[in-house]
């Protein structure tokens, strides 16, 4: 497997994706540019935030999409006579299409540019939705489902390779973690609408992130890295003037890029064989490490199944505590939004990791106890308020680092050159892991819940060896100076 950077004819295939609604430079440095929007957003930081909170609706459906099925079982299965097992695989589907997805999103990111990625990852979304919305049986279901996660699996990688691409470096981190940030948001909304409509209205307003995303693409730049790597001068100055605002000299900026683009080389092969090289293998591997340990933590499975554990905790609102927890997720996720540019990466990291480990060594201990204690007795009833404070410290540690910063750090640390065919391994092993955790985790809880929390404990506490001895630091650094630390 590998890619070419593309020849002049097949730029021109990728005209319609790369001016769609982009700043044009006629002329000149200092002729106009053209587009609407370019006369409101004039600060730099302003169109920056602007553009973060357009892509931003693309996480949201992910979110909401990974928090559909869990206010829907019920229903679902009612109404279209399934068994446990279908719905089950209902679940999952979304997995196996993010995988297809995450494959092809490297490539496409790399064709047809961020942009173009994020439209064409949308119209499946759409088509899913409307396809389980009018769903008569499990075939119209399982095929939304897949198409729902394809569109998903090229968002998880575009976004946050887009963000760090047009973020100022003091800014980064802060913006990188917006784009997790609005999956919690969309998992939460799943929630909370679903507590208040039936599952056909609740798909039709899944649709809303995605038809809002399309039109929102004509109004930002396109990402000027990328625009630099493909040749285009003209268009990455301007994409570049728009992001940092008018009157702001991007001189510097300017050349940075055009010397880490002319030390990788535009048109090159990147094959599989060369990412043995150090400079490649040693991202790759921090990558692909952070993104697979936050996954094999268990988050996905406890998420998916937390209302059957808040059951066997002794909660009999299980819906309304998941919706508490998915508000929980928002607001730990939000703090790290504030703090990832002030504290840094790796000590969120081990932060979060750390309280992971103590909370889900909290929670396996509380569950081995209610094995040897009588259900009549009061501590039983206290063990399990100790499981669910517990599991709420794990979610809300998981929120403060590893949810988020994992894609910041993989979007950051990739040199420009492999980013299309490293970024498609780093997300297929993460929607591969996430695949794996969630079909395994009810068998697991099934089997032990107090052994299934201290598997994941193991986990959490090998993270924070990863990421003491092997993390970089990124904080305040350009991605052109993170990226040449590795040759």
């Amino acid at each position: 497997m590998s890619f070419r950077d593309d020849s002049e004819d097949a730029r021109d295939l990728r005209k319609p994706f790369l001016h769609t609604g982009s700043w044009y430079r006629m002329g000149s440095r200092q002729s106009s540019i053209l587009g609407s929007s370019a006369q409101v957003i004039r600060d730099g930081s302003v169109s920056v935030l602007f553009c973060v909170l357009v892509v931003a609706l693309g996480p949201i459906q992910f979110g909401f999409t990974s928090g559909y099925s869990s206010p829907t079982q019920d229903s679902i299965t009612s109404d279209l006579n399934l068994s446990v097992s279908e719905f089950s695989l209902f679940g999952s589907l979304s997995n196996v299409g993010a995988m297809v997805g995450a494959i092809a999103s490297g490539q496409m990111a790399e064709y047809i540019g961020r942009k173009g990625s994020l439209m064409i990852a949308a119209i499946p979304n759409v088509i899913g939705w409307l396809a389980i919305s009018f769903a008569k049986d499990s075939s119209f279901l399982f095929m939304g489902r897949l198409l729902e996660g394809f569109g998903v699996g090229i968002i998880s990688y575009v976004v946050p390779v887009y963000i760090a691409e047009i973020a100022p470096q003091n800014m980064r981190g802060g913006l990188g973690s917006v784009n997790q940030l609005s999956v919690t948001i969309g998992v939460l909304l799943a929630y909370v609408l679903g507590l208040f409509v039936n599952w056909r209205i609740l798909a039709v307003l899944g649709i809303l992130p995605c038809t809002l995303l399309i039109p929102g693409l004509f109004f930002i730049p396109e990402s000027p890295r990328w625009l630099a790597k493909m040749g285009m001068t003209e268009e990455f100055e301007t994409s570049l003037q728009v992001l940092r605002g008018f009157d702001t000299d991007i001189s510097v900026e300017v050349n940075e890029i055009k010397r880490s683009v002319a030390s990788t080389g535009k048109r090159v092969t990147i094959r599989f064989a060369d990412l043995k090289r150090k400079r490649y293998w040693f991202p790759l591997m921090v990558g692909i490490g952070l993104l697979v340990l936050q996954q094999l933590s268990g988050i996905n499975g406890i998420l998916f199944y937390s209302s059957t554990i808040f059951s066997n905790a002794g909660i009999s609102s299980s819906n309304i505590a998941t919706v508490g927890l998915g508000a929980i997720q928002v607001l730990a996720t939000a703090v790290t939004t504030w703090l990832v540019d002030k504290s840094g990466r790796r000590l969120l990291l081990i932060i979060s990791s750390s309280v992971m480990t103590l909370s889900l060594i909290l929670v396996s201990i509380a569950f081995f106890l209610e094995k040897v204690v009588s259900e009549d007795s009061h501590l039983y009833s206290i063990l399990g308020i100790i499981s669910v404070v517990g599991l709420v410290l794990m979610v809300a540690g998981f929120s403060l680092g590893l949810g988020p910063i994992p894609w910041v750090i993989m979007s950051e640390i990739l040199p420009v050159n492999i980013k299309g065919l490293a970024g498609s391994l780093a997300t297929l092993a993460n929607w591969l892991t996430s695949f794996v955790i969630t079909m395994t985790a009810n068998l697991l809880l099934s089997w032990s819940s107090g052994g299934t929390f201290t598997i994941y404990a193991v986990v959490a506490a090998f993270t924070i060896a990863f990421v003491a001895i092997w993390v970089p630091e990124t904080k305040g650094r350009t991605l052109e100076e993170i990226q040449s630390s590795f040759r």
